[in-house]
């Protein structure tokens, strides 16, 4: 009972359809092996002819070539069918030649003796005839239309690719409708492909079909003379008859695959099907049909020429061209009725004045890429660094505490192929060059070797690098360097500039959803907020604030509390700032020390505290330092920063809460790696230890 359902199941996933190709091989596979009585010869070639026709016919109706994706699969199978019935009645032929001419069956008896009349000097003429237009003129030449057409093709996809981006982003087309376009590009690639690659298949056949015609009449008089004690004529006649009929039924298939195959490769493709096309191009003006007829008239009136014929065209040409003048009036009002609504369509649009509508408004962040990079951000083509990008902007978020806004990609033909540029609000704060298919090798400092390539720079860090091909990536590795592929580098640069624009990516419109996102788990605390206590924009100018000191805002909870504390005291933004590092003090201060309780800092001279603390009273941005100090305050701190980073250690200055806001804004320009953190801010379990004093000398 199990294995009858079992057997039920498996014939009920069967289906026909997949099985037929399969069989179809199976069955001219055997033809080759197995002999096949007369009858079933008659049945194959007889299925040979109706395929040849049904594909010329299907050539003939197809739209665009793609409408046939699979000819050139059918151009092998139609050329395996062939060879295998001249394999068949080759065998046939040899065996029973002898007993009659339908010993091979009855088709090859037709073809024989109906098409030729019954002799083989002439069969062998038309043969040959047939099979030199086969291969010499439609074959050769479709073969040489579908290789160029397959080059043009293959050289137009990055201008074709590049089309359908600027479509997208222009917003004319889809993603789905891109999808498809991108598709049909590739799919036309690899048609022509195979077209050039099948048309061999046709000209192979047409050089085996003549030797396998002068094979089987040799074959045939040794086999009829030494074999069958047939006379030499007789054996001639009767086995070069047979060898005919096998080799037209074969040969005249071929030239009418071989023509399909030619209109399908020569067509340019449209809404009509080759027979409208022919109609209306070739005999649609009249003009051309009646000078053609006088033409002919005139010749059909010399004596000597066969005047009927000739006139008889005339007349049918003079026909058509009084009809097609007939209508040409009727035809000219329906084109100025149609040019005449289409100007009313479209004069309204050129009257419209300027709207809205034409204020395009300016993309957060943006990568633009040369040509030669369109690959690495293609969704068609499952692009590395669309991935890359995603990952990014999650990470941003999950270590920053806010999602930035997403990156507008789009192509740009004015810069170089293999350049890209990235873009803040429109303005460009970021370009370098990838090369997809090479590594770039970073010289972190530590390298063991040099490799060969092109000297470069790392476009986020500026770090010496080289870029080098795949088979360099291992020695590179062994030699100490950071090897990465052309989207690691964009999207490395990309990070490094979110990371560094932050305060700028941190709009009130993320600033609203990260207060709604909040609000989903704490609606009270948000409400208490904002705006009751606390605009908006003042909000955001603090989270800025604290973005713009490196400073993450993820524990939003802490930063409402805090602000909602002191939102009824103060609205400097300053001041509110100030607290809020107070309030996220143990979090900044195990960003910067991650492990052990021990801080290793720089620190002012108390008298210069003391001297920045006078000037600040000054009121002015700068806190009113003599130039003198200034420029003494910003070399000893650089000088301090880099001993401290020559010692493994965060460069960190500890300064008294009402000088950290000054020191910071005073500092960041001239030394941009070094945090500025208060008194305050530092927890109770920290120990401070002074590695360097700024000051002491003076």
């Amino acid at each position: 009972m199990n294995d009858s359902l079992t057997a039920q199941n498996f014939l009920g996933r069967l289906n026909i359809r997949q099985m037929l190709a399969p069989l179809l091989i199976v069955v001219i596979l055997s033809m080759m092996v197995l002999p096949l009585p007369t009858f079933a010869l008659d049945v194959f070639f007889t299925f040979n002819i109706a395929i040849s026709i049904m594909v010329l016919l299907v050539a003939m109706y197809t739209m665009k070539p793609l409408d046939f994706a699979i000819f050139p699969t059918v151009l092998l199978v139609t050329t395996l069918l062939r060879l295998s019935l001249n394999v068949a009645s080759t065998r046939v032929v040899l065996l029973r030649g002898h007993t009659g001419p339908d010993a091979a069956g009855k088709v090859i008896e037709a073809f024989g003796h109906f098409l030729v009349g019954g002799n083989y000097a002439v069969g062998i003429v038309v043969f040959i005839i047939l099979t030199l237009i086969n291969f010499i003129v439609i074959t050769k030449g479709a073969g040489r239309i579908a290789e160029v057409s397959a080059r043009f093709t293959l050289d137009a996809m990055p201008g074709k690719q590049m089309a359908i981006d600027a479509d997208l982003n222009a917003g004319l087309i889809g993603e789905d409708e891109a999808r498809k376009r991108r598709a049909t590009v590739a799919l036309e690639a690899d048609f022509y492909g195979s077209m050039d690659g099948a048309s061999k298949f046709v000209r192979g056949d047409a050089v085996a079909g003549i030797l396998i015609l002068f094979i089987n009449i040799i074959g045939g008089l040794i086999v009829g003379v030494i074999q069958h004690d047939m006379s030499a004529g007789d054996a001639a006649k009767a086995y070069t008859l047979l060898t005919i009929g096998d080799g037209l039924v074969a040969q005249i298939p071929a030239l009418i695959i071989s023509t399909a195959a030619g209109l399908v490769v020569t067509r340019v493709a449209n809404e009509q099907d080759i027979g409208q096309q022919l109609v209306t191009q070739l005999f649609g003006n009249p003009m051309v049909l009646a000078l053609t007829a006088v033409i002919l008239g005139t010749l059909g009136l010399i004596p000597g020429m066969p005047n009927f014929v000739f006139l008889m065209l005339a007349s049918i040409l003079g026909f058509l061209a009084w009809r097609g003048l007939r209508r040409l009036p009727a035809m000219e009002k329906e084109a100025a009725a149609a040019a005449a609504a289409q100007q009313a369509v479209a004069q309204p649009a050129e009257n419209l004045e300027a709207g809205w509508s034409d204020v395009v408004p300016v993309d957060v962040l943006g990568l633009e890429v040369g040509y030669r990079l369109i690959p690495l951000v293609d969704r068609g083509q499952d692009g590395e660094l669309l991935k890359r990008i995603r990952g990014l902007r999650k990470k941003f978020a999950q270590e920053i505490g806010f999602l930035p806004a997403p990156v507008h990609i789009r192509d740009n033909l004015e810069l170089r192929p293999n350049a890209y540029r990235l873009t803040l609000k429109g303005v460009p704060i970021g370009e370098g060059e990838a090369f997809p298919g090479q590594y770039l090798a970073i010289n972190p400092g530590r390298v063991s070797g040099q490799l060969a390539g092109t000297a470069t720079q790392d476009p986020a860090f500026g770090l010496p690098a080289v870029w080098i091909d795949a088979t360099l990536r291992e020695q590179a590795h062994v030699f100490g360097y950071t090897v990465v592929d052309a989207s690691t580098v964009i999207a490395t640069h990309l990070n490094h500039v979110i990371l560094s624009h932050a305060t700028e990516l941190l709009g009130r419109q993320e600033t609203q959803a990260l207060l709604d996102h909040l609000a989903s788990e704490s609606p009270k605390l948000v409400e208490d907020l904002v705006p009751k206590q606390l605009p908006l924009g003042v909000l955001q100018r603090v989270l800025q604030n604290l973005l713009e000191e490196g400073v993450n805002i993820r524990d939003m909870r802490t930063i409402i509390e805090t602000l909602a504390d002191h939102a009824p005291r103060t609205q400097d933004p300053l001041e509110l700032t100030s607290q809020l590092r107070i309030a996220l003090g143990r979090a900044i201060v195990q960003q910067l020390y991650p492990a052990g309780n021990e801080m290793q800092i720089m620190a002012l001279e108390p008298a210069l505290e003391r001297m920045l603390g006078q000037a600040l009273q000054g009121g002015n941005d700068t806190g009113g330092i003599e130039p003198g100090l200034a420029d003494t305050l910003l070399r000893e701190t650089a000088a301090a920063a880099r001993h401290q980073e020559d010692l493994g250690l965060p460069p960190v200055l500890l300064v008294p809460g009402n000088l950290r806001w000054l020191m910071s804004r005073f500092l960041r320009r001239a030394v941009p790696q070094l945090k500025v953190i208060a008194n305050g801010e530092v927890p109770d379990s920290k120990t401070i230890k002074v590695t360097t004093i700024i000051g002491a000398s003076k």
